[in-house]
């Protein structure tokens, strides 16, 4: 059974974000796709402090909030869906920080892994604030997962979200494609393997040309 973890990036844990997120929920159970939802906006969660700890280890430094918890739930899923709400067109401080040290300290492979970002806002802000959380998917060899518009929910209240007829449609949208990719890519790697990501090439110019 394919397994999705949503991260509910907005201190709120029955906001908008939550509704966008709570929408995708019921479709993947619908779909068979085991999904565990947590609530991380809330935490005190420090950003990376570039000690190099991770590197030796596996893991990061610091064990005071919750970014290795979530790490060993990463690595078990085969999906990650990340909400967050829009501040000053940007993602929750919160969040960033938490996805800096969760893709930097966790040396497990996420390749073929399907990301989805989710975002909330009022007004403005979205697609400034998606493209922010899509560049953690992109740079790991995570296949993004899309919908029938790009995945946002507009209100300043849940109640206002759950008004979002077509916001919610995009995010059911999302999780039947994000559900389909996961399944696809589970049986094309038992048939022919993942595909080859290299590594060996790291361009620095350390000559200044």
């Amino acid at each position: 059974m394919a397994k999705v973890l949503l991260l509910n990036g907005s201190p709120h844990s029955k906001g908008c974000t939550a509704t966008a997120l709570e929408e995708m929920v019921q479709v993947f159970q619908r779909e068979g796709v085991e999904t565990e939802l947590l609530h991380v906006g809330n935490k005190a969660v420090r950003g990376c402090v570039a000690c190099g700890y991770c590197e030796g280890n596996g893991k990061c430094v610091f064990s005071d909030d919750p970014v290795n918890e979530i790490a060993a739930k990463f690595q078990a899923a085969d999906g990650l869906v990340v909400g967050s709400p829009v501040y000053y067109g940007s993602p929750n401080a919160t969040l960033i920080a938490l996805m800096d040290r969760l893709f930097y300290s966790t040396s497990f492979s996420k390749h073929m892994k399907v990301g989805a970002a989710v975002v909330s806002c009022r007004r403005g802000g979205n697609t400034a604030s998606f493209d922010v959380l899509n560049k953690y998917f992109t740079i790991s060899g995570m296949p993004v997962a899309s919908s029938t518009y790009w995945n946002q929910i507009h209100g300043f209240t849940a109640e206002d979200a759950r008004k979002d007829l077509e916001g919610l449609q995009t995010m059911r949208n999302l999780a039947r494609n994000m559900a389909f990719l996961m399944k696809a890519i589970a049986e094309a790697k038992a048939k022919y393997g993942l595909p080859e990501a290299e590594h060996s090439c790291f361009t620095s110019f350390p000559d200044g040309k």
